[in-house]
């Protein structure tokens, strides 16, 4: 297993030369490099660090490790969610011992220089990468959009390898980095579903799930979506990445290396897949774990929920309160919060933001014995498993109507 050519920077990182957290995490990296058949190291502009959750003493005594090692970060480091709220501390229903750690998880992370952003969707900040630029994204969803919307580029990194890379400034050249592997060979065809449904959010949700599911270790390319808005891209991305490996989807007219078909495959002809409303209906169908029971909480934003969501819900809501029996919960980024507008206005009416972390990674929901109803493919596809609760997938508009009324309620799919 060859390593990657390395420049003297490089070597001097190796030997301890810049310092015992550099050498490290350049360990780390030239390891990567080696399994990935990487040729050479190279420079990243910013990181995006997923390994903030406390998911165990291995992910504390790692961050601890580096940072009582000295590391610091060398590019612009946004932080992912963790495992706490630290605006509404009192949402968090885990023990103490937990919180103390999940929260020392977090300021070695801090001390590191990583900003204290606490959101899954970093893209949604006001410095976020442009065309070209080459990042170290962790946490999927993230990849996804940086690739398929920014025209950025990274590949998937996993826990441990994009703070490895923050610290370092460089990464091994593989997969999304490179321009023969983020050309697209799957197209994903949707002429036969009606065009009503191609403008609606779950629409991208569904039809992520499908694409994932089926692209494999595929680049996938969409043609027909020309007029999705950034939340529809998140929404898709999200989906797909939650499903299967993907790490860039072409979607044509929207993406920036994706102006044409053609261009997306580099003049290849790629495999086709149709997607039907009877397709459609089978992924949506696959998102809902039950069709009994008492509703007993709504979660919406996963991915972090935007501005332009938060008012749409605003709208959705018009004024009615949340029925008594449902706790409805939005995830949401501290900068988006403190943002937008509407907030207290919804918080009146029983919607409870969540800011730093994502209720399907902490324990935040108090009533795990009804259904839990959401508008986020992602989050219906991995609650279950990990709260071990009965999820109802549907629109937002019918999760809207499903908090107001106190029980579930869903209108026909738009397919």
């Amino acid at each position: 297993m060859a390593r990657p050519v390395l420049d003297a920077e490089d070597v001097a990182m190796l030997n301890g030369e810049r310092g015992a957290a550099e050498a490290m995490a350049m360990r780390l990296l030239v390891g990567l490099g080696g399994a990935t058949g990487a040729r050479r190291m190279i420079d990243i502009s910013s990181a995006h660090v997923d390994g903030t959750l406390y998911l165990g003493e291995a992910s504390l005594e790692f961050a601890t490790r580096l940072r009582d090692l000295g590391g610091r970060v060398r590019v612009p480091t946004t932080l992912n969610v963790s495992s706490l709220d630290l605006l509404h501390p009192d949402l968090f229903l885990g023990d103490d011992t937990t919180r103390r750690a999940a929260l020392a998880t977090m300021q070695a992370y801090v001390d590191m220089g990583g900003r204290a952003t606490w959101t899954c969707a970093p893209y949604q900040l006001p410095e976020r990468p442009e065309l070209g630029d080459r990042v170290a994204w962790g946490e999927s969803n993230a990849v996804v959009f940086a690739n398929s919307v920014l025209g950025a580029r990274t590949p998937r990194f996993g826990d441990f390898v994009d703070i490895a890379a923050a610290l370092t400034g460089r990464a091994p050249e593989m997969g999304l980095y490179l321009d023969e592997n983020r050309r697209a060979g799957v197209l994903f065809d949707v002429s036969r579903v009606p065009r009503r449904a191609l403008a609606t959010d779950e629409l991208f949700a569904v039809l992520g799930i499908m694409v994932g599911a089926a692209a494999g270790m595929t680049v996938p390319v969409i043609t027909g979506l020309e007029s999705a808005t950034e939340d529809q891209m998140k929404v898709l991305g999200a989906a797909a990445a939650s499903s299967g490996t993907v790490g860039l989807i072409h979607v044509v007219g929207v993406t920036p290396e994706a102006r044409t078909l053609a261009e997306a495959t580099a003049g290849r002809e790629p495999a086709r897949v149709n997607v039907t409303p009877a397709a459609l209906d089978a992924a949506y169908s696959g998102l809902t774990s039950t069709t009994s029971g008492a509703l007993r909480t709504v979660n919406l934003g996963t991915p972090h929920y935007s501005s332009d969501q938060i008012a749409r819900l605003s709208r959705l809501l018009d004024g009615r309160p949340v029925h008594d029996r449902v706790t409805f919960y939005v995830n949401t980024g501290r900068d988006v919060l403190g943002s937008a507008s509407g907030i207290g206005d919804l918080e009146g009416l029983g919607v409870v933001f969540v800011v730093d972390t994502c209720t399907y990674v902490t324990p935040i929901i108090r009533d795990l014995s009804g259904v839990a109803m959401t508008d986020s493919a992602k989050w219906a596809y991995y609650a279950p498993g990990n709260l071990g609760l009965d999820v109802v997938f549907g629109s937002t508009a019918d999760c809207v109507e499903s908090a107001v009324a106190g029980r579930v309620m869903r209108g026909s799919t738009p397919w």
